[in-house]
């Protein structure tokens, strides 16, 4: 029987320091469901890594590997960082309240914006990510298959998302408590990903003056800034560019900040001193914090941002409760489902064994008494038939009834299965147990 783990921090656990050092790109992350189908090749895994949550999600055989420490051990090796430096900032979830975490996970419900919709193509990427891996099976396939449902279903029969504020929307109005006008501004976005792309929408509402896009890859900031009516520049000439820029949104994939606080002060006297609005939404983060200890250097991150963000929520609370119904009524079909999946096969192994123990029985009955006829024979084995099917089905109702989900079905059905020697008997066909 398949057991469900999983191990995480996010938002609510963990500040931005501690995110950022088990952040996992794309390309990491393959390499990490790869090395961990090594460790552990007979366990699934798939593993979300956002700029607000890393959580790794396992499925192996109820008394199988790896434990929760071996996975906390896993990450750390992984990162090569101390566990010591992000332990305190885990929770842990098995079985059920997994099913429930993820599916209220693709539904927005836990994300620092309720209702944003981004994080239901992250657990796509995730997913997909695990397929290309070959670490993802028949209990994580329908899982996150189901999960992604979920996502879908709320975010198209619920209003969830509907009057949600952003932090593309709450970075505009902190730019608006600093700059009275924008149409003398420059902007400069460092890095061309998605979340970039979803704060230069809202910025360039401010009609600036003008809008510079940096990146790495050339062609990929000449793409953006097309987009935007933008000049793409290019990445080696970052100081000269944080001298003309008011504004500054950076959201590359830098493994170690690229504005440090050397940096910028060195270009403060070239800059006249003026005072530079800066957002950083990478994770791990672009810009080192004590640069936003200078004088008129305003440093805003995603953490910063998180408490406008969070005050949607008490203002959307009926959306929420329609959200959370959804959810609900998903995890208790998938618990059904799994259940019947995981005791199916069980139970019918547990009618067939003993409805042929039965007719062997009546055979040798039917042998000591040659003279009884068809009829009176056939009397003898339905009378077996249902002797069986009654005195099994106390046992089998309350595995039916039990979540399968739960240890205690994982307990009930080995403890079937030893009670009744069912061990390498082969499943025939479903049992007849309707009376």
């Amino acid at each position: 029987m398949q057991r469900l783990l999983l191990l995480g921090l996010n938002h609510t656990t963990a500040p931005l320091e501690v995110r950022e050092k088990l952040a996992f790109g794309a390309g990491q992350r393959a390499d990490a469901l790869i090395a961990f189908k090594q460790r552990f090749p007979d366990c699934e895994a798939a593993l979300i890594s956002t700029c607000n949550r890393v959580e790794l999600y396992i499925a192996r055989e109820t008394h199988g590997r790896p434990r929760e420490e071996e996975m906390l051990s896993f990450l750390a090796d992984f990162k090569h960082i101390s566990a010591a430096d992000f332990q305190a900032h885990l929770y842990s979830k098995a079985n059920r309240q997994v099913v429930e975490h993820l599916f209220a996970v693709a539904a927005s419900l836990d994300s620092m914006v309720l209702g944003e919709t981004q994080i239901l193509g992250q657990v796509r990427e995730a997913y997909d990510a695990a397929a290309a891996a070959g670490t993802i099976g028949p209990s994580l396939h329908p899982l996150f298959q189901r999960g992604l449902a979920v996502g879908k279903q709320v975010m198209h029969e619920t209003t969830l998302n509907t009057g949600r504020l952003s932090v593309a929307s709450v970075a505009v109005d902190y730019a608006r408590r600093i700059f009275e006008h924008f149409a003398d501004k420059t902007i400069l976005c460092i890095g061309a990903g998605k979340m970039s792309q979803l704060v230069l929408q809202h910025f360039v509402q401010l009609s600036p003056g003008q809008l510079l896009v940096c990146n790495r890859d050339a062609a990929r900031a000449q793409t953006l800034a097309a987009k935007f009516n933008g000049q793409a520049v290019p990445f080696e000439k970052l100081a000269e560019h944080l001298v003309a820029a008011d504004i500054v949104v950076s959201g590359t994939g830098a493994q170690q900040p690229i504005i440090t606080r050397a940096l910028f002060e060195g270009l403060r006297r070239q800059r006249r001193y003026r005072p530079i609005f800066m957002i950083d939404i990478a994770v791990p983060r672009d810009i080192e914090p004590s640069v936003g200890e200078l004088e008129n250097v305003y440093l805003y991150n995603l953490d910063d941002l998180q408490q406008a963000v969070a005050h949607t929520a008490c203002q959307r609370q009926g959306a929420v409760a329609d959200a959370r119904a959804i959810v609900h009524r998903h995890v208790e079909e998938f618990a059904a489902w799994d259940r019947q999946r995981e005791l199916g096969p069980t139970i019918t192994r547990l009618y067939s064994r003993y409805h042929q123990v039965a007719d062997e029985e009546v055979a040798r009955t039917l042998n000591k008494l040659p003279g009884i006829g068809a009829a009176e024979q056939a009397h003898l084995r339905e009378l077996a038939r249902r002797i069986v099917n009654k005195v099994l089905n106390d046992p089998v109702q309350v595995l039916r009834q039990s979540d399968g989900l739960h240890p205690p079905a994982a307990q009930y059905l080995h403890a079937m299965e030893k009670l009744f020697h069912l061990e390498g008997q082969d499943a025939g066909e479903p049992p007849d147990d309707d009376d």
